[in-house]
């Protein structure tokens, strides 16, 4: 039986990705030596990051006076990264979910946090509006794609200060204004590699903005200067999300990959418009999540969300358990996952409705 892989993250990677690198771990393109065992300091993984890192720049359009990283920690250890370089004397946070709360604990530590708006009190339902950026702030962050409730700022906004963006699980799945954008960020596992890296994006004369003494590993400047080879990367993960970049340029990049999943997202929310058993999460069709496509049952049907599991479960369609805050059902629709995943999960949907 064929699978399709809907897990929220690590998920589904091009199995252009997976057949490369799994190649690679082996023999290094004759090398002898797996990707896992090249020294760092060796011209064949200079060649792999120097290509990622200009496929990177190339597919995002990324303007000059940028910088490209490769860096331990996932998104989560930016959390902490991003007050230490830039918060100097308050920063301004969009709480639109977990992940962003997250975030704001971790700034708080050290320094004023304005947090501008907030959907907590909704569940995270929606993304925040009507709100002002402080002109007076360091930074203003937001989380573009909300895993876990299915919600995403869909418009690059405009800032009237250093914007950064927590991009984990839609970057690549559109086109980006990188010039509105002071930094943006995003664990590997969602779009573009495995778990262990991290990519940033950071316009360099954010780098003047430190001001603090700061751990060497925390500091941005230091990953600059040194071509994220500061201390050893985690190369096999680099080497994965190479691949990823090379599948979607040969694609057509993220103008193409975007119409794509367009067309996934809109198959998926007509079918939970359409059947009498489902309903979304998130109300408003604007901050509907193409990436995370978060629904429950109607409340009158609540007690068959279980069948409808174990249907799913029986035709293949992996990880479509909604988060234990959200509840039901989560399909994560990443790049990576082909038409025919959704349109096996619309069909479950519609027998499940004949047959409930």
């Amino acid at each position: 039986m064929k699978k399709y892989n809907f897990n929220p993250g690590p998920s589904i990677l091009p199995e252009f990705t997976v057949k490369n690198t799994a190649e690679a771990i082996l023999n290094l393109d004759g090398s002898g030596l797996s990707v896992m065992e090249i020294s760092h300091r060796s011209k064949d993984f200079e060649a792999i990051l120097n290509k990622a890192v200009e496929l990177m720049k190339e597919i995002l359009s990324v303007p000059e006076g940028y910088s490209v990283l490769f860096l331990h920690g996932g998104a989560s250890l930016q959390f902490s990264m991003i007050p230490y370089n830039f918060l100097n004397k308050k920063a301004a946070y969009l709480d639109s979910g977990s992940w962003a709360s997250k975030a704001i604990k971790e700034a708080k530590l050290l320094g004023e946090v304005n947090v501008v708006a907030s959907s907590k009190d909704a569940n995270y339902n929606h993304i925040p509006k009507n709100y002002t950026i402080p002109a007076d702030a360091d930074y203003f962050h937001i989380t573009t794609n909300n895993t876990i409730y299915g919600t995403e700022i869909k418009k690059d906004m405009d800032s009237p200060i250093p914007l950064i963006a927590d991009t984990s699980s839609d970057i690549l799945s559109r086109p980006l204004d990188i010039s509105k954008y002071g930094l943006i960020y995003a664990g590997a596992q969602k779009n573009l590699g495995p778990a262990g890296v991290a990519v940033t994006i950071i316009r360099n004369s954010m780098l003047e903005k430190v001001v603090r003494p700061m751990p060497t590993m925390f500091s941005y400047k230091t990953h600059v200067e040194n071509n994220s080879l500061y201390n050893t990367p985690p190369c096999l993960a680099v080497y994965a999300c190479l691949q990823t970049l090379i599948w979607l340029k040969e694609l057509g990049g993220v103008n193409a990959i975007h119409k794509i999943n367009l067309e996934k997202a809109r198959i998926l929310y007509d079918e939970i418009e359409r059947n009498q058993y489902f309903v979304s999460n998130v109300v408003d069709a604007e901050d509907r999540s193409i990436m995370n496509v978060t629904f429950v049952m109607k409340e009158e049907y609540k007690d068959l969300e279980a069948k409808f599991q174990e249907l799913a479960s029986s035709r293949g369609l992996v990880g479509i358990k909604g988060h234990r805050s959200v509840g039901g059902f989560r399909a994560s629709i990443y790049n990576a996952m082909p038409l025919e995943g959704i349109q096996a999960l619309v069909a479950a949907m519609k027998d499940f409705e004949k047959q409930a």
